[in-house]
């Protein structure tokens, strides 16, 4: 796999966005162990999710959500996208479309023709933590970055805030 750090700071630093790559033990790049080891609030911590919507050819959006919420892809997923069949895609997928291993993935450099949907609460963040690229490094930067990319759309309720059980 290809890191592709160097090609998303090129981005993020021709776009002028502030930003911080952490380092990360790519054992703990999943997202719950890497917030519980590295201390990093879960209601910082997006994630990148690629979606196949699986009528005809294979359709494939990025979604963009906080790690305390949900992707919805039952109902504003498959509405959203107009099809009856929609999932999420493998990991062989996902490295194919992003170049990405799933842990790693992030919107910064991506083919331009790739749909990215975020979720309208990210947006609300002071700060957001995602994918680097690969599994060693996350980016630290404020969601206004997600902004400057082509195929941007924020969408509301895109998500829902996971409930504790019991609730």
């Amino acid at each position: 796999m290809t890191d592709t750090l160097p090609s998303i700071r090129a981005f993020l630093d021709g776009a002028g966005s502030t930003y911080e790559v952490l380092a990360c033990d790519p054992e703990l790049a999943d997202t719950h162990a890497f917030c519980e080891h590295y201390d990093i609030p879960f209601e910082n911590s997006a994630n990148a999710i690629l979606i196949k919507a699986k009528k005809g050819e294979p359709n494939y959006t990025l979604c963009i959500l906080l790690a305390t919420h949900r992707l919805d892809v039952n109902h504003r997923v498959k509405k959203k996208l107009d099809s009856g069949k929609v999932g999420f895609a493998s990991a062989e997928e996902t490295r194919d479309v992003t170049s990405m291993e799933i842990g790693g993935v992030t919107p910064f450099g991506l083919p331009g023709e790739l749909p990215i949907w975020v979720d309208k609460a990210v947006m609300a963040c002071e700060y957001i933590i995602l994918g680097g690229g690969n599994r060693s490094s996350k980016l630290k930067l404020g969601p206004q970055a997600l902004l400057t990319l082509p195929n941007i759309e924020v969408v509301d309720e895109l998500a829902n805030v996971i409930k504790p059980k019991g609730i």
